[in-house]
């Protein structure tokens, strides 16, 4: 099945995900797409195309979940897909006991992180997604920096048999990188410290850095986290981790993985406060510091100190 990246290729992570599920549902008979009334008119051609393989359950984001499961109990390849917070936070219980304890492979898409439905407030926000599943054992989490990454690290993990969570965000890289599923990719070298920047998160952190003579390291897999290539590339004791979601979700893959080194860790990341304020993405990022000028003044004072 070839990867769309060709011309015309979709803007958004959202169209890309409408583009990819299409053609590997044309190719793969078991996938099966299940939707709580989110995304319905971006997936209108799935739904016209394999209506046998396609439910909308309304807006039950819990049954969506024990729908999905029922259809991976039967030998298909399910997805789910809602905006963050119904996605995760709602059916939590059902993705730890309906995959996670009974070991079923499923994919979870969502949409609308960390704030990009900012106006609508916290009920909409999904700050917290990444840090809550990475609690659940063999779950694997995902989180691109762009289209074309996720159509690569969808096509390489959706029938691998574990349930995987696919973060998709309005936020986005400029360029894509040749990302793999669970491994970090070496964008440069330095010898100062080491800087790990999760999906989206890279542009802002390559103008941050900027004159800084650090190692950035691109993950776009959060779980299974590679700690093998973080080994070999931290030359210091130094870590910087820029997350687009709470602050601190990696601190203890990157801690495990340094445990026989003397390491310090400054992790960057959404604040875990309650966002009362009302305005766009952009509002929040300066609000929080996550601009090239917060998050460089945060490296800055870290490595001097």
């Amino acid at each position: 099945m070839a990867s769309l990246k060709t011309a015309g290729a979709a803007d958004t992570m959202r169209d890309q995900m409408a583009r990819t599920l299409e053609d590997l549902m044309a190719h793969d008979e078991r996938l099966a797409v299940v939707l709580a009334d989110i995304s319905t008119s971006q997936l209108k051609g799935v739904f016209r195309a394999y209506p046998e393989r396609t439910i909308n359950v309304g807006i039950m984001e819990q049954t969506m979940i024990g729908v999905c499961a029922g259809l991976a109990m039967e030998g298909f390849i399910p997805v789910a897909h809602s905006i963050t917070p119904f996605l995760v936070e709602r059916p939590y219980e059902q993705l730890k006991d309906d995959f996670c304890y009974q070991r079923l492979g499923g994919n979870f898409i969502s949409i609308g992180a960390s704030y990009d439905y900012s106006t609508e407030g916290m009920t909409h926000h999904g700050t917290g997604d990444v840090p809550i599943l990475r609690t659940l054992p063999g779950m694997e989490i995902v989180v691109p920096g762009t289209p074309d990454e996720f159509d690569t690290l969808f096509r390489e993990a959706y029938a691998d048999g574990a349930p995987t969570y696919f973060r998709l965000s309005a936020r986005r890289n400029a360029e894509d990188r040749p990302v793999r599923f669970g491994r970090l990719d070496v964008v440069r070298q330095g010898s100062r410290g080491t800087v790990l920047a999760v999906g989206p998160m890279l542009d802002v952190t390559m103008a941050a850095i900027a004159g800084l003579d650090l190692t950035v390291l691109y993950c776009a897999t959060i779980a299974p986290f590679d700690a093998e290539t973080l080994r070999a590339n931290a030359t210091t004791g130094d870590i910087v981790v820029v997350e687009p979601y709470y602050a601190g979700a990696l601190v203890p893959d990157v801690a495990a993985a340094l445990r026989d080194r003397r390491t310090r860790v400054e992790s960057i990341g959404v604040p875990r406060a309650v966002l009362t304020r009302y305005g766009t993405p952009e509002h929040h990022d300066v609000a929080l510091g996550l601009t090239p000028e917060g998050i460089g003044a945060r490296i800055r004072r870290f490595l001097d100190a």
